[in-house]
């Protein structure tokens, strides 16, 4: 989740350590307490077993179509006559590689219907076997999908590859910081909402549990990475907050969608408004995870590249760069909803409806709702993660340096205002900086160092990080 922006950094000064630790770790022990208090103690549903029907994978061995017979005349068919069934028909001879009859040849119908698989010679499928209710004895085979198995393992081999390949140690971090998010989902969140527990409740805190484990474990245990936990916590109790809101106004009960009423005709106890309300919780998640570490590392390298900045114009800096990438973002989040939303975009194209009358109705409302409590929440995970940082970063400098330092209690800064002059040998080096090149005693026949100036780069070989 989120990008890599930190680089090892050497440890905060002591007194920002004890506050951030007496701020994180608290926080942390209530999450875990509360994910103790709510984990569900059965497991969640248990499903009947009898009911299951049995599922066998096969292999096609041979197809053969033909014209599907005429069917009889019906009230409803305004051809005047007897119709075709829709097509295509046919049989398709699949050779069982489990189940009783393993090694057997059998014969299926060839799939009709909405959605049904379009199969071919040697295509991997999966067989479901049907019984008879009035013969129990009698049974048949038909064919529900395809066998997706191994491509989706031959996918998620080339995905962790190539994150790793890029982002090295950092990359299997990553890799370990996704397993324990889905770790988190499919052991807590969904068993305890199945469970019949409240939704946002268990969203909240499954959220603060995965925010805790995956920044620290992606990102490493340093200030900076404690800042955008803070700003990531903080941000999703405003998302819940603003959700159940906005979710109150609009008066959403959580049936907007068909995989909801579904769901309800299924599970009864499960609490669909919640559930919308988790729903943007966790999708809100990973977003805030990005923009969090973004704002904490970008004050770092503000306040590394010009050591001067006071606290007031590190959060300016930041929060410019901030607008930049919530601009960006806002349509990433709208976007990402649109897409899994495209086949309800799509019907509403056929609706004779007046626009405001389709806006208004649920199953739009509530996506409009989802959008804007996560952009919201986005918003201001800006300027909290950004003035938490700030916060930090100047206290860390000013423990870090003496009077007369730079950062230091008694230090002058040389540029605090736009416009104010600046110092010969600092002008001499931004304009060696911008025409390419910088005076340095290492490159033989190099230009000379102006007096006064530094021997390197501040910062130029080490950690961007060291601040903190």
């Amino acid at each position: 989740m989120g990008a890599d922006h930190t680089r090892p950094a050497p440890p905060a000064p002591p007194g920002v350590r004890r506050v951030l630790v007496a701020t994180v770790v608290p926080l942390f022990v209530i999450t875990v307490i509360a994910a103790v208090f709510l984990w569900p103690r059965d497991g969640g549903p248990q499903s009947d077993g009898s009911a299951a029907v049995p599922r066998y994978h096969g292999t096609v061995t041979r197809v053969v179509t033909e014209a599907c017979p005429p069917q009889p005349e019906t009230p409803e068919d305004s051809s005047g006559g007897p119709g075709a069934q829709d097509g295509p028909c046919g049989t398709v001879t699949v050779r069982v590689e489990q189940g009783p009859e393993a090694g057997q040849q059998v014969e299926t119908p060839v799939p009709t219907g909405p959605g049904a698989p379009t199969v071919a010679v040697d295509d991997r499928i999966v067989l479901v076997e049907l019984t008879d209710p009035a013969d129990p004895s009698t049974s048949a085979y038909n064919i529900a999908e395809h066998q997706r198995g191994t491509p989706l393992v031959w996918l998620a081999v080339v995905f962790a590859l190539a994150i790793v390949a890029f982002g090295r140690w950092r990359g299997l971090a990553a890799l370990a910081g996704l397993a324990a998010s889905f770790a988190i989902l499919l052991t807590f969140v969904l068993p305890g909402i199945g469970a019949g527990g409240s939704p946002l409740l268990i969203a909240i805190v499954g959220s603060a549990l995965i925010m805790f484990v995956v920044l620290h474990l992606t990102h490493g245990v340093s200030a900076q990475t404690s800042v955008a936990v803070l700003g990531t916590l903080g941000s999703l109790v405003l998302t819940g907050a603003l959700g159940t809101l906005a979710a109150a106004a609009t008066h959403l009960t959580g049936h907007g969608s068909e995989d909801a009423t579904t769901l309800s005709m299924f599970r009864g106890d499960v609490d669909l408004h919640g559930l919308l309300l988790a729903g943007i919780i966790i999708g809100s998640l990973g977003v805030l995870d990005d923009v969090t570490v973004t704002q904490a590392a970008t004050v770092t390298e503000l306040a590394n590249a010009n050591p001067g900045l006071s606290r007031l114009q590190l959060y300016r800096a930041a929060t410019r760069v901030g607008r930049a990438h919530i601009a960006s973002t806002v349509n990433t989040i709208v976007l990402a909803y649109a897409g899994a939303s495209l086949p309800l975009l799509l019907l509403l194209t056929a609706d004779s409806r007046p626009v405001t009358e389709i806006l208004t109705t649920e199953f739009m409302a509530q996506e409009i709702v989802r959008s804007a409590v996560a952009t919201l929440g986005l918003i201001a995970a800006v300027p909290l993660t950004t003035g938490l940082a700030a916060v930090v970063t100047a206290a860390g400098r000013a423990a870090a340096a003496g009077p007369g330092r730079p950062g230091g209690d008694g230090d002058v800064p040389v540029s605090r205002t736009p416009g104010a002059a600046r110092h010969p040998a600092e002008r001499d080096l931004a304009l060696e900086a911008l025409s390419g090149g910088r005076p340095d005693d290492r490159f033989p026949g190099g230009p000379a160092r102006p007096t006064g100036s530094p021997a390197r780069w501040a910062g130029r070989e080490g950690s961007t990080d060291s601040t903190w």
